[in-house]
């Protein structure tokens, strides 16, 4: 019997089946673990925008410390809706002390509190 195997029967499955490593690192519970790296204090974190409902989540990463590039190209579509969601995550920033900054006409960078944004280009030599 392989490591996955004794590893079912401790967990409970009874050695009934196997599952093979790929299996086991394409599951759900592996969704979130980083096995080459210790955990971090925070992380960058890519986010679709598509809806002025993804605000939420935005704002429930941004209270992790966690900063977000977010993709606005499907907002792009609906600049109405688009100034909406920029202006409600203007708001929230400002509230926790974080900063937003536009990168290129479909990303935005947001950040968390006590993390700005230096947004003017250093002068090169």
């Amino acid at each position: 019997m392989g490591v996955f195997g004794k590893l079912g029967q401790a967990f409970g499955s009874g050695g009934e089946k196997e599952i093979s490593v790929e299996d086991y690192m394409n599951s759900v519970e592996m969704e979130d673990v980083d096995l080459l790296h210790e955990p971090a204090d925070m992380y960058v974190k890519p986010v679709s925008i598509v809806s002025e409902d993804d605000i939420k989540p935005v704002e429930d990463e941004l209270a992790k410390k966690n900063i977000l590039l977010l993709d606005m190209a499907e907002l792009n579509k609906r600049p109405t809706t688009r100034s909406n969601v920029v202006a409600e995550l203007k708001r929230y920033v400002e509230k926790i002390n974080g900063d937003i900054g536009q990168i290129d006409a479909n990303r935005v960078l947001v950040t968390p509190s006590k993390v700005k944004i230096v947004k003017r280009k250093k002068q090169g030599k």
